[in-house]
């Protein structure tokens, strides 16, 4: 019963999305200058709304300025796509108004020292939002929040931090992602006081890879893969000192699978950073990074093209699985001894035995406290909690011979199981 309604609501729910998009699309092709992507009248709006002017260093404009293009020309938003587009664009500029302010203000926050930060990495759908929230679970490490992330000024402080008024704000925004994206639930862990992913603190400078996870900005993504990445990680650095000002703890836990395609810029910033490298059957994470994909883009467009989506993950992620193996041989001039691999099938079969072995790793103390609460969390959130996600390759145009072809160097680097 309970399977049958909640088909019914999905059912529900998106013939009344398609009932907005349709009556939204008149609106839109009468050029209604409230739904407007340009360029100046956005930065001209936040300046309104915050009541500031100065958004410190202007390199985040030619990044702004390519994405809003790819959104007009390549996205093919449809009218709730644009709505959505316009207000998180309007949030990251307003936060970056009010954290340019608050360092103006409280210019000791430019003094905070970000120390040894752990990172967890590794192709997508590998487990490695499920460490992250593990980990973050030990009282002596501090990871960044998806509230404090989404409302980052003014910055935390650590007698409000389990109390403060965005988290309840946050809350409520995440609800409309059950309405949005009815899937959500089956394919991601989120939530106001979880921990959110490093690409979510990036975009606040326009340089993620948020923005071709969510919608279709090919040309965008050309750009960004020819830049360097070290701007990006410079703001990443500028937005923990906030975080950390007021709210420290022993050590940071970050996460994000593009970490992989950034690990020379990210060492340049973070010198003394230690990485968790995350591994998966290439055959189950390509069909399961394409379908979360499809998830969060069938939001705001009306036109996914499934073939296309399926060669986009999987030219991506053959990239980062070369270069997961470079890194693990030494290559690049990346330090090999800051690396620990973590086998998603012993993740999911022993996750504690996981995290005693990288607390040996990288010389850190796991307190009794603290694995009682990673153990407390991984009962209370076990695997395909918000649901079964399903998936194959054959639907995203990929063939799976072809496809443990082309990954086999990756499969036999590592010793990665295959799934069944």
């Amino acid at each position: 019963m309970r399977t049958q309604a909640a088909k019914s609501g999905n059912c529900t729910r998106s013939k009344l999305l398609r009932l907005v998009n349709a009556m939204g699309r008149s609106l839109m092709g009468n050029g209604v200058s409230w739904l407007s992507l340009d360029e100046k009248i956005l930065l001209g709006k936040a300046c309104k709304r915050v009541g500031l002017d100065d958004f410190g260093d202007d390199s985040f404009l030619e990044p702004l300025r390519l994405l809003l293009n790819s959104y007009e020309t390549e996205a093919e938003l449809n009218f709730i796509g644009r709505i959505c587009v316009q207000n998180d664009i309007l949030r990251l500029l307003g936060n970056r108004l009010r954290l340019v302010e608050d360092r103006k203000r409280f210019p000791e926050i430019a003094a905070e020292i970000i120390r040894r930060p752990l990172f967890i990495t590794g192709l997508p759908r590998s487990g490695t939002t499920f460490l992250h929230a593990l980990l973050a679970q030990d009282p002596a490490h501090r990871a960044p929040q998806v509230w404090e992330v989404m409302y980052p000024s003014p910055p935390p402080e650590k007698g409000s931090y389990d109390s403060d008024r965005r988290i309840a704000k946050t809350q409520l925004q995440l609800k409309s992602i059950d309405f949005l994206m009815p899937d959500f639930k089956a394919v991601h862990l989120i939530d106001a006081r979880l921990p959110q992913e490093c690409i979510a603190i990036t975009n606040h400078d326009f340089r993620s890879h948020v923005f071709e996870s969510m919608y279709f900005v090919p040309s965008y993504r050309t750009w960004y893969d020819g830049q360097d990445k070290r701007p990006a990680y410079e703001f990443h650095r500028r937005f923990l000192q906030h975080l950390q000002w007021r709210c420290p703890g022993k050590g940071w836990v970050l996460k994000a699978p593009s970490h992989l395609l950034g690990l020379r810029a990210l060492f340049q910033v973070y010198p003394d950073a230690a990485i968790v490298l995350t591994h998966r059957d290439p055959l189950k994470v390509l069909p399961s990074c394409a379908s979360f994909t499809e998830v969060l883009r069938g939001a705001f467009t009306d036109h996914i093209d499934k073939r296309v989506l399926g060669h986009e993950v999987m030219s991506r992620w053959e990239e980062g699985a070369r270069l997961a193996i470079e890194c693990r041989q030494g290559k690049n001039g990346l330090p090999g001894e800051r690396f620990f691999d973590v086998h998603y099938s012993e993740l999911v079969r022993s996750p504690i035995s996981v995290v005693r072995r990288l607390y040996r790793h990288f010389d850190l103390e796991l307190t009794d406290r603290a694995e009682q609460a990673m153990r407390r969390f991984a009962a209370e959130n076990p695997k395909d909690k918000g649901g079964v996600h399903r998936y194959s390759l054959e639907e995203f145009g990929l063939n799976p011979e072809v496809e443990k072809r082309r990954f086999q160097f990756y499969l036999d680097s590592l010793g990665i199981e295959p799934e069944t």
